[in-house]
């Protein structure tokens, strides 16, 4: 029978290891560095997510400017049905190929002399008040890449601006004299108007109590509205 039966005998116990501990003057030299680490890392996350907020925002911007930009420029579209339609069957040709110069014409004139007079804000050395004097032919753009989309929001503007006389001037004018139009105003008319009214250092403008440039004329957006 007592083979059958085990017999369990007690285990000796184990010897206690103590738990190092570090001393209290060892802690507190390791806790600013760890701090110090613990603060660049947030300063770290912080700055990359003012990065994606600042990208997200360029991209909203761009993409509403782009739009924009689409819907002023298919305003020629229908300038054109509206002038065919005005016209007489024998003139339908001459009507649409001057909407068709306004847009090729019109947009390398902006491209080459346009923006530049219109947008093209002088270095605080050359100040004027007729017009701009920068980023001829997009010289200078790809340091500030927003100049891309703000360029090709206002030619839409500009090219619109010649557009609508191309309909009072239908059937009066022929395509040469509409071409030597269409290049005056795309490249010194309008520009220049708008630097004088919208730009902050044109001749409609000045300074006020706060120190910043007012124009006489109110708010870009209010007044092509």
């Amino acid at each position: 029978l007592k083979c059958l039966v085990r017999v369990r005998r007690p285990r000796p116990p184990r010897p206690e290891t103590p738990c190092p501990r570090r001393p209290i003057a060892a802690a507190s030299a390791v806790l600013p560095d760890a701090m110090s680490t613990l603060e660049s890392r947030v300063a770290t996350l912080e700055e990359n997510l003012n990065q994606k907020i600042a990208d997200y925002d360029e991209a909203l911007d761009t993409i509403w400017m782009l739009l924009a930009a689409a819907l002023v420029f298919f305003m020629h579209s229908g300038f054109s049905m509206l002038e065919t339609g005005c016209v007489r069957h024998k003139n339908t040709q001459n009507i649409l190929a001057k909407n068709l110069i306004v847009v090729t014409v019109g947009f390398l004139c902006w491209y080459i002399i346009g923006y530049p007079l219109a947008f093209g804000a002088p270095t605080a050395s050359e100040p004027t008040r007729f017009a701009g004097a920068n980023n001829f032919a997009m010289d200078g753009f790809w340091d500030a890449p927003s100049s891309f989309r703000n360029w090709l929001f206002q030619g839409a503007f500009c090219a619109t601006g010649a557009t609508i006389v191309s309909g009072s001037m239908a059937e009066r004018t022929q395509l040469k004299g509409f071409i030597t139009y269409t290049t005056l105003m795309t490249s010194f008319i309008y520009p220049i108007v708008i630097w004088w009214g919208w730009s902050g250092n044109g001749i409609f403008s000045y300074t006020d109590d706060a120190g910043d440039s007012v124009s006489v004329v109110g708010p870009a957006l209010k007044d092509f509205a």
